[in-house]
């Protein structure tokens, strides 16, 4: 007996003591996953051990200074920045944080004598920019808690607003909260409304929901002990949510559909839940196996938050496997028929039903079916080869957020970016010459995008000596010395920022190391490890996902073509974001600002969860299929009626989860927008288009090849039992899967 017969037998046997412990279980991962987000640390965009990196370090470590992360707008009520009571407000800010106990550096235009990169163009505003020292969970809390409400304010002589990444990331995640919970209000009930439609069973729907639950539950408190051996990043709480929903949806229709067609095939109840537990059962392993296996890969990138990615996936997948398998059965065994609908009934013939006859006109024209298929595919994917990968800006917040009218204003009224400057770091340079200095200053202030170069040896423009250092005391430390170099707004609005920081890092220079880092730099590191990791994470997902495939279907043309497929609807995925959020498409109807870049972060998460989500459609039909085949022996007969009996359930599922996550979209951070809109579109397009008309038709060109596995292979490959199992099976075979799901 298989294991997971023997599963069954144990639910069926003691099933109210295992719903016992299961809700005990429940209620306990609640209580310990809710401390889970305290654990968590909040992360920046760099790639640890780089170049950008370690200058960052060398800043805080011998210079206690940094990336300018809190910045204060200071705009003159009347006149001038440079009217005495203005310079005066203007100097007491600098000093006032100057002496706050989380700021490790302040300067301003008033403290740097007039620098004119810290001054608007027209003369009405200028900026105090300051380093908030720690990590950024510590920093963001200081500025977010305390600096940000006391320096926002307003007098007779200026108006002060505050601006900073810090600041802005934190209006972020309050907003996306806020966006969230109120969805999340929504899409519950919702999708309790819509799993009730689906199984005409109330109860039912609460077992889904439940389920979906407890996987995020238990996820969460295994986080938060994961949490105490490494970093887990906060973005590991947005993929456990919505995968654990999602998965939990899906694991729990595939075994209810399932008990319920044993149910009216005949079977009692207890041989229902083991015969769902052993064959819907495989299918959810296998699934899970599947998407566990591809997160994984993500632990090869350095970073902090896409590694906990991987944590958080296989973390969920193993709940929500565990809930479907275990607790789900178990409250069926108790349930017994009442999971049926009230007008339950077995109807007409596989071949009667839509899908088998929708899947016969496209295996009867194989050829025309797939080719229009994939030129709508195509189409909708095309603009993914433009995404462009940015660092997230203030835009992403709606316009009547604080920060993102002081960056308004910035972006309006300066010409330059000082708080976004290029550092070089020298850390043994304070013995070289100022002569030396001075002639690397030069070269670097004639670089295009370069609007002047501070340094010891004075300020440089476009290759000139334009003055003495405004400041030259932040620009030393006991044995070493640093320049800045202004970017201008132009060149980081670009898509030239890697090449830019290159030309800088390649001006030959008088010291035996320079560092190159700030902000523009940490980007540019950031992009070319992800880059250089992504080939190789793409092969390793494609191996473990074709290794678990093959091993459950014994086909390597079945678990190629899975892949293939599941990579296509990905690919509209992304079309579609860069499309609408890249590009501003419905930008006015969904109420964001496009900026002509995606966030590094969210596109591998909504990759995350549309893998994971369609690969559990391809895993459920591909099983459907092969239990066809084993039965029947005929390649068009098994696809059509795996199709007749998948493709409902499966089409059920996409049409839950997608209505459900479109939700999101009618949030105010662009984020949430993104995920409701990009996996909406994967779901609805994996269930119609990849499903539908795709894997019929692909079946149908392979023929025979689908079957065929490799000598090594071969006891694992899908065969037909023989002649008697159809006739022993053709009762069962009949059932109008719209009856087993109501």
């Amino acid at each position: 007996m298989s294991p997971l017969n023997w599963l069954g037998v144990l639910l069926t046997a003691r099933p109210r003591p295992v719903l016992v412990a299961g809700l005990l279980l429940t209620v306990l991962s609640g209580v310990v996953g809710a401390g889970a987000m305290g654990e968590m640390i909040l992360s920046r965009w760099e790639a640890p051990g780089t170049e950008s990196v370690r200058a960052h370090e060398v800043l805080q470590r011998e210079f206690h200074t940094g990336n300018a992360n809190f910045i204060l707008l200071v705009t003159a009520v009347g006149g001038s920045v440079d009217a005495a009571g203005v310079a005066a407000a203007g100097t007491a800010l600098t000093t006032e944080l100057r002496d706050d106990r989380a700021v490790t550096d302040a300067w301003s235009y008033w403290s740097a004598h007039g620098d004119p990169t810290l001054r608007s163009t027209d003369g009405r505003h200028a900026v105090v920019l300051a380093h908030v020292s720690g990590d950024p969970t510590t920093a963001r809390a200081e500025i977010i808690d305390r600096l940000l409400p006391g320096s926002t304010r307003a007098d007779g002589a200026v108006q002060v607003r505050v601006a900073g990444a810090e600041a802005v990331s934190g209006q972020i995640s309050a907003q996306a909260t806020q966006d969230f919970l109120r969805a999340e209000l929504i899409i519950i009930p919702l999708m309790l409304l819509l799993l009730l439609l689906l199984y005409r069973r109330l109860r039912l729907a609460l077992y889904t929901l439940v389920i979906g639950l407890f996987a995020v539950f238990a996820t969460l408190a295994a986080l938060r002990v994961v949490a105490s051996f490494t970093e887990v990043s906060t973005f590991a709480a947005n993929i456990t949510l919505v995968m654990g929903i999602g998965l939990g949806v899906d694991y729990s229709l595939f075994v209810i559909s399932r008990f319920r067609e044993e149910l009216l095939a005949g079977a009692a109840v207890p041989d229902a839940v083991r015969t769902a537990v052993a064959t819907a059962g495989r299918t959810v392993i296998f699934s899970g196996l599947t998407v566990a296996a591809a997160l994984s890969v993500l632990l090869v990138f350095p970073y902090s938050f896409l590694r906990s990615f991987a944590y958080a996936g296989v973390l969920v997948v193993v709940a929500a496997v565990a809930g479907s398998l275990v607790l789900l059965p178990a409250a069926l065994a108790v349930t017994g028929h009442g999971a049926l609908p009230r007008r339950a009934r077995a109807t007409a013939l596989p071949e009667q039903g839509f899908w088998y006859r929708f899947g016969d006109v496209v295996m009867r024209n194989p050829v025309r079916s797939a080719t229009a298929a994939l030129l709508l595919l195509a189409v909708l994917a095309a603009p993914a080869a433009g995404l462009r990968i940015g660092l997230p800006d203030d835009r992403v917040l709606p316009p009547n957020a604080s920060t993102r009218q002081a960056y308004d204003e910035l972006r309006a009224a300066f010409d330059v970016e000082a708080n976004d400057a290029v550092h070089f770091v020298a850390p043994a340079g304070r013995a070289v010459p100022a002569g030396d200095i001075g002639r690397y200053a030069a070269a670097l202030s004639r670089i295009d995008g370069v609007a002047r170069v501070n340094s010891t040896a004075g300020v440089f423009v476009g290759g000139v000596l334009a003055g003495p250092a405004l400041d030259p005391g932040r620009l030393v430390s006991d044995t070493g010395t640093r320049l800045e170099a202004i970017p201008t707004r132009r060149i980081l609005a670009s898509t030239d920022v890697p090449a830019f920081i290159g030309e800088l890092r390649a001006v030959p220079r008088p010291f035996d190391e320079v560092l190159v880092g700030g902000y523009p730099a940490e980007l540019t590191d950031f992009r070319a490890v992800l880059t250089e990791r992504i080939p190789v994470v793409a092969v390793l997902i494609a191996l473990v996902t074709f290794v678990v495939l093959l091993a459950m279907s014994g086909s390597i043309v079945l678990a190629a073509k899975a892949i293939v497929l599941n990579l296509l609807s990905l690919a509209v995925m992304f079309g579609v974001l860069v499309f609408v959020f890249q590009n501003g498409a419905f930008a006015e109807v969904l109420g964001f600002t496009p900026i002509g870049t995606l966030d590094p972060a969210f596109p591998i998460l909504l990759f995350c969860v549309a893998y994971g989500l369609s690969m559990d459609y391809e895993v459920f039909m591909l099983s459907r299929i092969a239990e066809r085949y084993r039965i029947t022996g005929d390649n068009r007969r098994a696809v059509l009626e795996g199709l007749q009996r998948g493709a409902p359930l499966v089409t059920s599922a996409a049409l839950v989860l997608a209505v459900s996550f479109s939700l999101y979209a009618t949030g105010q951070v662009m984020y949430l927008q993104m995920l409701g809109v990009g996996i909406a579109v994967a779901i609805v397009v994996d269930a119609t288009v990849i499903r539908a008309v795709l894997v019929p038709a692909f079946m149908r060109l392979a023929g025979a090849a689908n079957w065929w596995a490799p000598p090594g292979m071969r006891r694992w490959a899908v065969r037909p039992s023989g002649p008697d199992a159809a006739a022993d099976s053709a009762g069962r075979s009949d059932e109008d899967l719209r009856s087993v799901m109501g």
